[in-house]
């Protein structure tokens, strides 16, 4: 499943190519796992409008959007009336393309561009999820995602998350309620820096060592959105090109290899459900 730098490169991407642009028209597939607003509400809803920006939200895509006519540039930024919200799921993507490219397999929005390109949502295995979200006048931020954003938390509201929480804290950094966007590679690689070990329980780690924890945690995912995220699986970024940070993965997934600062095998153990990768060693 994408992760916060995967969903940050797409953002980024998109946001580049067809901000300012107006959607003249939606088609969607006849499955109806991937839209948690009925497809033919979006449909009607999506189309005419303008897309002010494309920007992340934890692990969701936020589409901010204007009515058919943006008022003039002002030093202002315009309010959204209204978001499309996209979840990529497990293998999701959003791709730009001109409208006269072949479309991939498992398509299931197509958005055209008064630019004569296109937004494509494809999912093969359709976990993702498309919705769109309205935006009520005295509704400030619009969708906001369910829990606290990893690279701008303090180092105080951090530690405050994890208190007194009898949970591993591998498990308490997957909850998505807490601290939203880190997922399984960026908490297998955070734990190592830091020298923690996955199981330890959330609520017993001292103030030092969630310090680290916190610095690992922005230092990791900064990292991996400066090379544009990890392709392990079906990840390719808004023109389909894969990311470089597999490449610097230091547990991930290299179970049974050596550690790459001590020499000791690395060990992969299940915690809350999920394959998780440690140095018995490096991590205390």
């Amino acid at each position: 499943m994408p992760e916060l730098p995967e969903v940050e490169t797409i953002a980024v991407g998109v946001h580049e190519r067809i901000r300012g642009s107006r959607i003249v028209s939606v088609s969607v597939s006849s499955k109806i796992e991937p839209f948690k607003t009925p497809s033919a509400d979006m449909q009607e809803q999506l189309v005419g409008k303008t897309i002010l920006g494309v920007r992340r939200v934890g692990k969701h895509i936020v589409f901010d959007l204007a009515g058919a006519k943006p008022r003039r540039p002002s030093s202002q930024p315009q309010k959204p009336e209204a978001q499309w919200i996209v979840h990529l799921g497990m293998t999701g993507r959003l791709l730009v393309c001109s409208a006269d490219a072949p479309p991939a397999a498992h398509t299931h929005v197509v958005l055209k561009l008064g630019s004569n390109r296109e937004l494509r949502f494809v999912d093969p295995r359709r976990f993702g999820r498309v919705a769109f979200h309205p935006i009520a006048k005295d509704d400030i931020q619009g969708f906001q995602g369910p829990g606290k954003e990893p690279l701008s938390i303090s180092q105080d509201d951090f530690a405050a998350l994890f208190r007194g929480r009898k949970t591993p804290i591998k498990a308490a950094l997957l909850n998505q309620k807490l601290l939203h966007g880190v997922g399984n590679i960026y908490a297998d690689e955070s734990l190592f820096r830091a020298g923690i070990r996955p199981r330890k329980m959330a609520g017993r780690l001292t103030r030092a060592q969630l310090a680290l924890l916190h610095n690992s945690i922005q230092a990791v995912l900064r990292e991996a959105i400066t090379l544009g995220g990890s392709s392990v699986s079906d990840y390719v970024d808004a023109d389909g090109v894969r990311g470089f940070f597999q490449f610097e993965h230091r547990v991930y997934l290299r179970g049974g290899k050596p550690c790459l600062v001590c020499g000791t095998p690395i060990r992969r153990i299940l915690v809350a459900g999920r394959g998780t990768h440690y140095c018995p060693v490096c991590q205390v």
